[in-house]
């Protein structure tokens, strides 16, 4: 990976020039200015125009040449075509980094040129840039609001934001819900900087407690886990909200793998490496990471949640909305319910959820002890009190509101559970309650009943592993590492396909090629050269050939066309299974022979397997990490979606752990009499798989089925892509 310019000197500025700089209201030009004094930034801030001596009474100058210091950050506040000169120009003034605010780039066919431009004059002044077609950076500890829009004065906290949507940007600031955020980054088109690298320069960056990424597209995978490692490494909590998808996704779609691991899968699966909590929409995406930036919050994993409202209605909807999140609600214990049961009303039912019911409500020594009981429960680490606060009371109302609520966190506060104070709907959470909570570290908050929900789910996550999101950094930034896909030159003879050979796979040397599918029996070749068990097998030319082959291994055999433009065999109805004669071979071969796939393809004559589990192994590299990808296979692959998604390298103990995760995991214990499979050479056979495309700089490399027995794992069929010789 080639490294990006560091871009700390825009997140920690001490200095500002403004290129651009007017007086107009509304303009980029103008706005800036009126941020930078409405935060009270206390840094030499210089305005760039030709046209002018002095903005809002500061210095202005004709270019960036004429500036009494270099500055740490360049704001670019004119119209794209003048963009690319400038940042050469500060890279030659020796400024720190540039924010690139217009549009008209790469966004827009006409600007892609322009794009390519501004991509060269960074890479000549070696500065960091964001943007373009962004609305810039916002360090609240440093009152620097270095953005487009209007920004009121912000009260510094935890939570930092790196959003490829502006308007995201612009609602979070814009938002009431006290949050204290510490950096807010609009990206833009990430020309220069994607957000994998703010987010690596945040990890290392004093004070981030969380990260919010409001994400667009992939990015780099390799940059991504290396960053969310770093994340890692420092305790910081990392929440995603990722949209859309990659193209690549439909590249992989001629086989199974393409439908069964979508790029969102792959995504999805490298974020729960990483222990990231993913969001479903963007008002969700700032409750985790308010929460997962509070440290006192998270729970000793020995216990499950317990939940306290005044509401049974409420009580109810949370049960369901836990049970979907796969969170565990202990019953509470004896102790527990004898000492709820003196001080509940007789209307109360002890439960989880508890609805302690309205009728304690002015009651807040009895409150005090209904959460200190259930939070003192040696069932429970975690408890979620639900606790809505209406706007605009009277202050003498507002003070019994307000003495519920500290009755409530006292009373949590004497038990070990992890707290999190909750409200039913969002607008309801006191937000000045909310940012004192934040101030202690000690009970996190969130706003409305599914957020609080998801916030207690993220907070549960096991911490990842940065050595682990190391590894998967390594594969996905390594190239084609290997020495070339199956079909160039012969691998080494193993059992199986590579030992009889009646006539030569017409893909054999064909790497070159911009879209290489390599058919089945290649693709086994590479499987028995690499250790993986195949049907010992032989191709053949003609009828004669299959059966003299057939004679050769031994009946009963199965018989295939064997062809890279064959993918699903199937639905072509080109193979034939249990071929136990010689006529029986000679009359599927002149079937097989005949039919419109048989063009280009040649036989493939197999010994036929045992009984076993059909199961599909595949690795694709077109996600944003390498995967493997392990599930129930056969025909019915994708109609049944039971599989699990391991980025890679993934070594046979995760594999096994993904395989008895499956919906079809009792199939393969021995459920119900049947045999077991031997699961370890099952894993050992997927992780193997996942080293062989990674050696062999393959895209997709596919076994389905794998059967599966107590006596191993042989691949039944195979098929291979390698892109781009």
């Amino acid at each position: 990976m080639t490294a990006a310019p560091d871009p700390t000197p825009l997140l920690r500025p001490r200095s500002v020039a403004v290129v651009g700089a007017n007086e107009r209201p509304g303009s980029y030009g103008d706005v800036i200015f009126r941020n930078l004094a409405a935060a009270g930034f206390e840094g030499a801030v210089y305005g760039v125009n030709p046209k002018r001596d002095e903005v809002h009474g500061r210095a202005c100058v004709a270019t960036l040449a004429d500036l009494p210091e270099p500055v740490d950050a360049v704001v670019v506040a004119i119209p794209a075509a003048a963009c690319a000169p400038v940042i050469r120009e500060a890279g030659e003034r020796g400024c720190g980094g540039a924010i690139v605010l217009a549009a008209g780039f790469g966004e827009v066919a006409d600007g892609r040129r322009l794009e390519e431009e501004l991509k060269a004059a960074a890479r000549t002044a070696a500065i960091p840039v964001c943007g373009p077609n962004g609305n810039g950076v916002v360090s609240v500890a440093a009152r620097a609001p270095l953005w487009g829009d209007s920004v009121e004065r912000l009260s510094p906290g935890p939570v930092a934001v790196i959003t490829q949507s502006g308007n995201f940007g612009v609602n979070a600031l814009g938002s009431d819900r006290g949050i204290g955020f510490h950096t807010v980054i609009s990206t833009g088109n990430s020309a220069v900087l994607a957000a994998s690298d703010w987010l690596e320069a945040l990890a290392a960056t004093e004070g981030v407690g969380s990260v919010a990424l409001m994400l667009e597209s992939d990015g780099d995978g390799a940059r991504l886990a290396a960053a969310l490692a770093s994340c890692a490494e420092r305790d910081i909590g990392v929440a995603v909200l990722k949209v859309g998808s990659s193209a690549g996704g439909a590249r992989a779609a001629g086989a199974h793998t393409g439908a069964l691991a979508g790029d969102q899968r792959v995504f999805a699966a490298l974020l729960e490496e990483a222990g990231a909590a993913q969001a479903s929409e963007p008002d969700e995406l700032l409750e985790l990471a308010r929460a997962l930036a509070t440290p006192g919050a998270r729970p000793s994993g020995r216990g499950g949640l317990a939940i306290l409202t005044c509401s049974g209605g409420d009580s109810g909807m949370a049960a369901d909305l836990a049970a979907e999140r796969g969170l565990e609600l202990p019953e509470l214990s004896p102790g527990t319910r004898e000492r709820l049961g003196a001080v509940l009303p007789s209307a109360a039912t002890v439960a989880n959820p508890l609805d302690y019911t309205s009728m304690l409500w002015d009651d807040h020594e009895a409150l005090e002890e209904v959460a200190a009981a259930v939070s003192s429960d040696p069932a429970i680490d975690q408890l979620l009190l639900l606790f809505d606060q209406p706007r605009g009371l009277d202050p003498e109302v507002a003070a019994g509101w307000e003495g519920v609520r500290r009755a409530l966190l006292a009373g949590a506060a004497k038990g070990d559970a992890a707290t999190i104070l909750g409200s039913t709907l969002p607008e309801l959470l006191d937000p000045d309650g909310a940012a004192e909570l934040a101030a202690g570290g000690r009970v996190a908050t969130a706003a409305g009943l599914g957020a609080a929900i998801a916030c207690a789910a993220a907070l549960r996550m096991p911490p990842a592993d940065p050595k682990r999101l190391r590894e998967i950094a390594a594969a996905a930034a390594s190239g084609r590492a290997g020495d070339g896909g199956p079909g160039e030159g012969d691998p080494p003879a193993a059992s199986g396909v590579g030992d009889r050979t009646a006539t030569e796979d017409p893909t054999a040397g064909a790497v070159d090629s911009i879209d290489a599918v390599y058919g089945e029996a290649e693709a086994k070749r590479l499987l028995a050269a690499g250790g993986l068990a195949v049907p010992d097998g032989a191709v053949a030319a003609d009828e004669r050939g299959a059966v003299d082959a057939a004679l050769a291994i031994g009946l009963p055999v199965a018989l295939k066309l064997s062809s890279p433009a064959l993918l699903h065999k199937t639905e072509a109805g080109a193979l034939a299974l249990d071929l136990r004669t010689e006529d029986e071979v000679r009359v599927a071969a002149e079937r097989l022979l005949a039919l419109p796939a048989a063009s280009g393809a040649t036989l493939l004559v197999e010994r036929m397997a045992g009984d076993g589990i059909e199961l599909i192994f595949a690795v694709r590299r077109d996600g944003v990490v390498p995967a493997l990808l392990v599930g129930t296979g056969g025909i019915w692959a994708e109609a049944l979606d039971d599989v699990a998604l391991l980025p890679l390298p993934a070594a046979p103990a995760r594999v096994e752990r993904a395989l008895l995760g499956l919906r079809a995991a009792p199939l393969l214990t021995g459920a119900r009499g049947g045999p077991a499979i031997d699961l370890g050479a099952a894993a050992r056979f997927g992780s193997r798989l996942g080293e062989l495309a990674l050696e062999h700089g393959l895209d997709l490399l596919e076994v389905n089925p794998a059967l599966a027995s107590p006596a191993g794992c042989v691949a039944l069929d195979a098929v291979a892509i390698r892109r781009g010789g």
